[in-house]
């Protein structure tokens, strides 16, 4: 199984520093992710085959110039610095964020399914603090 990325994962740690710090580079970032997601709102009721031909010729040079221009900041910024840390991130999972480039089953990010199982989740984390075993039975019936 191949890992796939969740290209908003990547783009919220940017828009953290950004909202948080102002931080051009951010800013920068931003504008790239930008554009990556204006490809997909484009592409988004295109059949599979056809929108990862799409990704490929449209959003496939913007993903290359973000990735250079990731590389290039990287080397730029202070160890350990918040907006190192963005870089890294990205850049250690490029692969996987980028796969859905090149197969139009896949989704740019999985906001869709992390909406889905929220409930679930949330749930689930609300329950270790029931109080008591009975509360907590009580919860869950």
């Amino acid at each position: 199984i191949t890992e796939i990325g969740c290209m908003a994962h990547a783009r919220r740690k940017f828009f953290e520093l950004h909202a948080n710090h102002k931080s051009q580079i951010a800013e920068q970032a931003l504008e790239y992710f930008g554009a990556l997601y204006a490809v997909e709102r484009d592409v988004a009721q295109l059949e599979p085959d056809r929108r990862g031909e799409v990704r490929q010729q449209r959003a496939g040079p913007i993903a290359d110039a973000l990735h250079e221009w990731m590389f290039t900041q990287r080397k730029r910024v202070s160890e350990g610095s918040a907006i190192a840390k963005a870089l890294d991130y990205s850049l250690k999972r490029w692969e996987a964020l980028t796969r859905y480039l090149i197969d139009g089953h896949v989704p740019i990010d999985n906001n869709w399914l992390e909406n889905q199982i929220r409930p679930w989740a949330i749930s689930r984390s609300n329950g270790l603090f029931a109080g008591s075993l009975r509360a907590g039975q009580r919860a869950a019936a």
